[in-house]
Order: structure tokens, then sequence, then C-alpha cells
């Protein structure tokens, strides 16, 4: 899953991000709300975490003006003003939760959680194919006793791929959603982390595979 965090503090976007990526999100940075919406509008992310207080635009603005374009993405706004009449106004605007700062780095990762997990119609911890499981909250591939820890990049893959279960993703698609859009990563990196996932996947006895399909994508198959 993808987040967007916006906040014109290098030191906090820095931790969030830390936050983020060990809790197995891909995650997009910006310093401004000019940044925040162009990326907002451009981008689909599972979630946005907005500061309030931003140059160029702040975080209401910059909710406001998502709502008006239509991108319904859970928004967690973050500022250091803490009164109700702040709160109302940021909620009133489209905002799906609010925490004001400072806050405990486990409540802003629930919140988020939950956010994202609001994003879809249902997002169970464990997903399933075929004979094999994949724990959300430990990031383990499981299959009958057998049992491994996937890498924060083969997680996320194998995620999506589940999620989809059925449907080609493409390598561009990959990028995009895991990634992200400043990456510098050259596209044959998803090929060398299908590759390693589909060894795990034989590893753990799993009767699915990662099929491929010449200039269209990738998708799970259950073996015959």
């Amino acid at each position: 899953m993808r987040v967007l965090v916006a906040d014109d503090e290098p030191e906090m976007t820095m931790v969030l991000k830390a936050l983020l990526l060990r809790e197995k999100y891909s995650v997009d940075v910006v310093g401004d709300g000019q940044d925040a919406l162009d990326y907002g509008l451009a981008e689909n992310y599972d979630c946005l975490v907005l500061d309030i207080m931003m140059p160029k635009l702040d975080g209401l603005q910059v909710l406001q003006a998502l709502r008006a374009e239509g991108v319904s993405t859970p928004v967690l706004l973050l500022t250091a003003k803490a009164q109700v009449e702040d709160r109302v106004a940021g909620l009133d605007c489209g905002a799906d939760d609010y925490l004001p700062k400072p806050f405990d780095s486990r409540e802003f990762a629930a919140r988020v959680r939950a956010l994202t997990r609001r994003g879809v119609e249902y997002a169970p911890c464990v997903l399933t194919a075929g004979n094999a499981a994949l724990d959300c909250s430990t990031f383990e591939l499981k299959c009958g006793g057998a049992c491994v820890r996937l890498s924060s990049k083969e997680f996320q893959m194998l995620e999506l791929l589940m999620r989809q279960k059925g449907r080609l993703i493409s390598t561009e698609q990959f990028m995009e959603h895991i990634w992200g859009y400043d990456s510098e990563a050259e596209i044959n990196v998803v090929w060398a982390y299908i590759s390693f996932l589909r060894r795990k996947l034989e590893a753990v006895g799993a009767n699915v595979r990662i099929a491929a399909r010449r200039g269209q994508g990738y998708l799970l198959e259950e073996l015959s």
C-alpha cells in the first residue's frame, strides 16, 4: 500500500517515513502543500497524511482541492493545533481522521492502518491464494507448517498480487504502486523481486505460482 506524507519539517517527515516503511508501506514525501496537491491528484495512494501548517498551500486547502476533484483517498491530518474548532474545520473539509502533535508513534501507525483498511471493502489480516497464506501483521508467507518472512518489497508485491487475485498487474503498476513516483529504480527490479517471490512460494510448497503474460504483466495462478 502507498502513503503520501506532506509536512514541511524534514525531521518529522524522516521519522514518519521510517515508521511507515517499518509497517511495509511504500512512502512518498513532500514538503509543501502545492506538491501534496500535485501528487495527490496524479498518483493513486491508499492514505494521505497532511500537516495543516505548510507553505504554498496549507493542509486544509490541499484537502478541499482534492475533495473538489473527486479524490476520495482517506486523509489523516496532522497539526500542532489542538483546539476543537480546528478539528471541526479539518473534518468538515473532508478529513477522515485528525491527530494533534505531539503524538505517539504507535498511535500514528495504528491510525494509518485503520484508514488504509477503510479504503477497501474488506482488508483481512491474512490473505490467501490456494494453500498459501500471507499474514499482513507479521509479513510471513505460510503454507502448512512451512513459514518464511518476506522483505518489505516482497511483501508489498505479494500482497498486491493476492488482493488482485486473478487480475494482471503490469510491471509499470508494480513500479508506481511500490517503488513510487520519484523512484530512480530501474524497471528490472520488478523482475528480480518476482524471481525472489517465485522461489519463496516454491520453498514453502505453495500450490500457486506467479505467471507472466508477455507484454501484459503478472498474476497469481493456482497449480492444477
